[in-house]
This record gives structure tokens, C-alpha cells and sequence, in this order.
């Protein structure tokens, strides 16, 4: 606890933490999205993909995949049956 009674700076408090610049940057919601799609679903490796996908396709078509392949508990590959409901719902 700190002795004085004055509060602390704000860029006190800035100053330790660093802004990752590795040049790449999320502008768009649907980048948002996908990103956030990749996560959920353990498969970062195929981030772009999932940041297209939520580009072109109807977003409500994309959460109810995604519902459906969260709820599968004991799932070897969440991206996997993502994909196959994604695919399942957009014949229907």
C-alpha cells in the first residue's frame, strides 16, 4: 500500500504495460468476430478463415454453428464440427 495519500497517475499506471506492434491490427468488426470465432473454437491456426467466414456469411447462420460446436463437450475437434454444421445449415 502506498504511504502518501496521493492517487496514482494515470500514465503511471500505462506506463507499465507495452502495446503489442507485431503489425497487425483488427479495424473491423467481422476481424473482431472471427478472431473471437478462432478462439472459442481452439484453431488459431486457421484465423483468417474464420475472419472470412464472418465477412460473408449471415451472422446468425455463424452463432448457431458455433452454439452447436460449443456444446459438444467431449469433442476431439470443435473447429471440425463447426465447420461440418456451418456447412449442414447453409444447404438448409
Amino acid at each position: 500500500m502506498s504511504t502518501s495519500n496521493q492517487p496514482t497517475l494515470l500514465a503511471d499506471i500505462l506506463a507499465k504495460y507495452s502495446a503489442k506492434n507485431d503489425g497487425k491490427y483488427i479495424t473491423q468488426e467481422f476481424q473482431d468476430y472471427g478472431y473471437r470465432l478462432a478462439v472459442d473454437l481452439d484453431d488459431l491456426a486457421h484465423k483468417s478463415l474464420y475472419i472470412r467466414l464472418a465477412k460473408t456469411v449471415t451472422r446468425g447462420v455463424l452463432e448457431a454453428a458455433r452454439a452447436f460446436a460449443m456444446d459438444a463437450e467431449h469433442a476431439r475437434s470443435r473447429a471440425k464440427i463447426f465447420m461440418w454444421k456451418l456447412r449442414e445449415l447453409r444447404r438448409a
